[in-house]
């Protein structure tokens, strides 16, 4: 029976490039479409662009563009990613788009009016300077928990602790540092401990989809139980109310009849699924609202990472069904992908960049293959090894899968003019190759993709351990037109090619591009391959052409080469990054006199400067060159300020900017700090340009 099956994988956040996670994520999607669809479904592949949110809208706003131009950036580069690596969705869109406003805006409404919205004032930290509410990791300060400096406002990355901004010591503002202050709002909460929710999502999360498969992984399944409780006595479930709005200035969809609100990226992020599949039906001329209907018999399938099983396996559902749409009927999520054993680091050289794989030269299909005989169908992370990498390509698809085309089908072309023939009935050897592919195309279905490959490498060393038994180099030799030996000959190659093709077809849902040239260039197959194909057995062959070459370890060198050093200045430290006229601007430096200098009373670093910077007031500053000046060596002399640099409150009073000096990367080498001090002649006030 035909099924017809809606797929997503995760949407990418629009403020960068895609990065090797990405492309492993699409890799294991794109096989199982492929795969489905060979077995005569209809498969729908959409993606699209996570464009909303605070980030989005910083960045943006710190290139001096709109974010709208931001992500558009971003979007241009996605075919050289999703191309490069034969990953076929029919359709990309983006979360800002009126599809998007259209349905979020709708589910919203739909929840509101079922009772499971509410809002409440909430007292968060708030950006006088900026003028805008702080998400958790816009702010800084001191860990409450063991004191490291400049952590983040909801975790500490030192000791681990998860805390709320509030608990922070010295809190102060990322974006200006300024020290943030505590003011209500009105926010708006999706009622997730409902009762109603709780029940359904126990049901909905332990239960079976329409073909009596799993909606979840056992993993992911017993991830939900700690959030859900296992719906027994004295197991209680442990669900907070979802916060699903923020306060302009945000880059979002507005929430309906509240003025100023928007809605929180990640309630809209999802919507970004239907969204693209509505513009894909638009398109294409489909049903939307047939193919979604709850009680209608499509199927509805995500691929995502395990990082963001809490929002897909509770908001997710929670919201589809309470809104009156179609749920989920499965969660296909993986783990992550590291390098030799570490987490993925550029300044380590561990880092994989897609775009660099491509272009040192590398096969996408490789990188598509290795990548599927590390996938199962558990949430496991997935190790990239290099000299495995090597091995593997080299021995399992030049070695055993190519070899056996190149060596059979010259004996073809050369002996039979391209002609195929079996000795006797070849019905058995049909029948073992059915056999296979029902094995392997389960294997595909049940994305045990390692596992499908151990069967089709089997496979292939029992097509070459056949073909090396029977010497057919020892037939070929001195045959002759009307030798006996013809027959035997042209049936162990044929036999080898039969299973090459076999090959071939079980491998199209990895190597697409490979195993179409294959079909075409080979066997002269015109159309697309379907499972059924392998067990036909092929009548006759093109001359061979190459296929594939090997890995060159190389290359792997050049993959994982750390980009070049720069050339440390006299000064002991590299040059900074390249920055434009627009960065350099923002920073404002003007003269300033210091008409006052003493020493900080507890302090054997800082000196407190008095500076006139020609505004008609004095400011104060504190800077650490006291033990390379004496008060009298600067009073009265011309110096550097940076005078919109946020002030910093510290333990001896305010800091209203910060005077410029220069030193040495090495200070025990080259110790002494050296302030600047401007020509005579400029004046207090004036501005550095």
């Amino acid at each position: 029976m035909t099924r017809t099956i809606f797929v997503t994988t995760a949407l990418p956040y629009a403020n960068g490039s895609f990065h090797i996670g990405h492309i492993m994520e699409y890799i294991q999607a794109d096989i199982w479409v492929r795969s489905m669809r060979m077995a005569g479904h209809t498969v729908h592949f959409v993606g699209a662009d996570d464009a909303h949110g605070a980030p989005i809208m910083l960045k943006a706003e710190s290139e001096g563009i709109t974010p709208q131009e931001l992500v558009a950036r971003y979007a241009a580069e996605r075919p050289r990613y999703l191309d490069g690596f034969q990953i076929k969705f029919d359709h990309w869109h983006s979360t800002d788009s009126p599809e998007n406003v259209a349905l979020s805006q709708d589910i919203y409404t739909s929840l509101k009016s079922a009772g499971f919205i509410s809002s409440r004032s909430v007292e968060q930290f708030y950006d006088p300077v900026k003028g805008m509410f702080l998400p958790d990791r816009y702010i800084k300060g001191e860990c409450p928990t063991c004191h490291a400096k400049d952590q983040y406002g909801d975790a500490c990355e030192s000791c681990g602790a998860v805390y709320s901004p509030t608990e922070l010591i010295e809190p102060y503002s990322t974006l200006t540092h300024a020290k943030p202050v505590l003011k209500s709002s009105e926010h708006f909460f999706f009622k997730l401990s409902d009762p109603r929710c709780v029940e359904f999502l126990q049901e909905w999360t332990a239960g079976d989809n329409r073909r009596g498969k799993k909606r979840l992984q056992a993993e992911v399944l017993a991830k939900t139980r700690e959030w859900l409780g296992t719906g027994k006595e004295g197991s209680e479930a442990n669900l907070a109310d979802w916060d699903i709005s923020r306060d302009a200035p945000y880059f979002g969809i507005e929430i309906p009849d509240a003025p100023g609100k928007y809605f929180y990226v990640w309630l809209d992020a999802p919507v970004g699924y239907l969204a693209s599949f509505k513009a894909y039906c638009d398109k294409q001329g489909l049903d939307f609202g047939a193919l979604l209907d709850p009680a209608g018999e499509t199927e509805q399938v995500h691929f995502i990472g395990k990082d963001i099983v809490y929002f897909h396996a509770l908001f997710w559902p929670a919201m589809l069904k309470f809104s009156g749409r179609k749920t989920p009927d499965g969660l296909h999520v993986h783990g992550f992908i590291t390098v030799s054993g570490e987490k993925m680091s550029k300044s380590r050289g561990t880092g994989i960049s897609p775009l660099r794989y491509l272009e040192v030269g590398m096969d996408p299909e490789w990188l598509r293959y290795y990548i599927a005989a590390k996938l199962n169908s558990h949430v496991e992370d997935l190790d990239f090894n290099p000299d495995d990498f090597v091995a593997r390509v080299n021995s399992d698809l030049v070695g055993k899968y190519v070899n056996i085309a190149s060596r059979a089908a010259n004996f073809i072309s050369k002996y039979f003019d391209g002609e195929l023939g079996y000795v006797g009935d070849a019905t058995a050897l049909s029948s073992d190759i059915a056999a296979v592919v029902a094995e392997v195309q389960a294997d595909f279905e049940a994305r045990e993709y390692g596992r499908a490959i151990r069967r089709l490498m089997a496979y292939a060393d029992t097509v070459n351990q056949a073909f090396d038994a029977a010497q057919p180099w020892v037939l070929a030799k001195g045959l002759t037109p009307d030798d006996e030996r013809r027959a035997a000959l042209q049936d162990i190659c044929s036999r080898a090619l039969a299973g090459f093709k076999a090959l071939s077809v079980m491998l199209t849902p990895i190597l697409p591009a490979l195993t179409a040239r294959v079909a075409r260039d080979l066997f002269g197959d015109a159309a697309a391959y379907r499972w059924q194909d392998a067990s036909a057995l092929p009548a006759r062959i093109e001359k061979f052409k190459h296929l594939m070459q090997r890995v060159e370890p190389s290359m792997l060198d050049a993959l994982f080469e750390p980009p070049a050093a720069a050339v440390p200045t006299p000064g002991g430290e590299a040059i900074a990054d390249v920055i434009d006229i627009k960065d350099f601007a923002k920073v404002d430096l003007r003269i300033a006199r210091i008409v006052a200098c003493e020493a900080v009373e507890g302090s054997d670093k800082l000196l407190r400067l008095t500076l006139d910077a020609g505004e008609g007031r004095h400011r104060q500053v504190f800077s650490g060159i006291k033990a390379s000046y004496s008060p009298e060596d600067l009073t009265g002399k011309l110096t550097v300020l940076v005078a919109n640099l946020a002030p910093r409150k510290m333990r001896f009073g305010v800091s209203e900017g910060m005077v410029l000096a220069a030193s040495h990367a090495d200070e025990k080498s080259h110790p002494g700090i050296y302030i600047l001090e401007p020509w005579p002649g400029a004046e207090p006030g004036m501005r550095i340009s």
